[in-house]
């Protein structure tokens, strides 16, 4: 059983969906503290967290009205759905005692810094956590290519993508009984068997610039910890 942490910096990928938890749509304030407690066991451990937010939460609910509309103007509101759920998760970490800042690839001085590379790598050699909000700020890229461009930028070790399933399996695991669990899998082969680890631009990002991805379930208790420890936990995404 391993005594240290595995890995020094993470970036975290956290989907919209997750701070949902079992509600159709918004912020579910029971599941955003328990997994803002999660990372503050992972932050104790003396591992540095960066946080990539989604905003499908919040976007979910006006989909709809989305329906039709230019795909640059969608993508924006997006954007500015996962400020708001950066906002959510500062405010959550800040009454859990957690020191973090919320950096924005919109400019919205008002409510986040903007995002300054320098000055995030400071943060997190201070111990700080700090949430990436607003995606890449640029419409047609996802929040997971999004991580990925962070992952890199920050200099982590690796992303950890959170969902809703313990990790990457051959098939639907709530559709399939019959699904296993991939333990490892390569860049490669997520790619050609269309796995959704995450979208295509983010894969290809991480594997050329060998960046692994761990892909594990944030509503298993502990498991960020599990992950951060090096234990099996999810599935590892990795280079050849």
């Amino acid at each position: 059983m391993p005594t240290a942490p595995a890995y020094k910096r993470i970036l975290l990928k956290l989907s919209g969906e997750a701070l949902m938890g079992d509600d159709s749509y918004g912020i579910n304030r029971a599941v955003i503290e328990r997994i803002v407690s999660e990372i503050g066991e992972v932050v104790e451990l003396g591992v540095q967290v960066a946080v990539v937010i989604g905003g499908g939460n919040i976007f979910r609910g006006v989909a709809p009205a989305a329906a039709g509309m230019d795909r640059a103007t969608a993508d924006y509101m997006g954007m500015l759905a996962t400020v708001m759920n950066a906002m959510a998760l500062q405010d959550a970490m800040k009454r859990f005692g957690l020191d973090c800042r919320v950096q924005s690839a919109l400019n919205l001085e008002q409510v986040a810094e903007p995002f300054i590379r320098g000055k995030a790598l400071r943060y997190l050699e201070d111990g700080k956590v700090v949430i990436f909000a607003a995606g890449t700020g640029n419409p047609f890229f996802t929040t997971d290519t999004a991580a990925a461009l962070r992952g890199v930028e920050m200099d982590a070790e690796v992303v950890v993508k959170a969902t809703k399933v313990d990790g990457v399996y051959t098939a639907d695991p709530k559709l399939d009984p019959a699904a296993i669990r991939y333990q490892k899998l390569s860049f490669d082969e997520a790619i050609n068997k269309n796995l959704k680890v995450m979208d295509a631009t983010a894969l290809t990002l991480c594997r050329d610039q060998s960046l692994p991805i761990i892909v594990f379930s944030i509503f298993k208790h502990d498991a960020l910890k599990r992950v951060v420890m090096g234990q099996d936990e999810g599935t590892l995404v990795h280079c050849n």
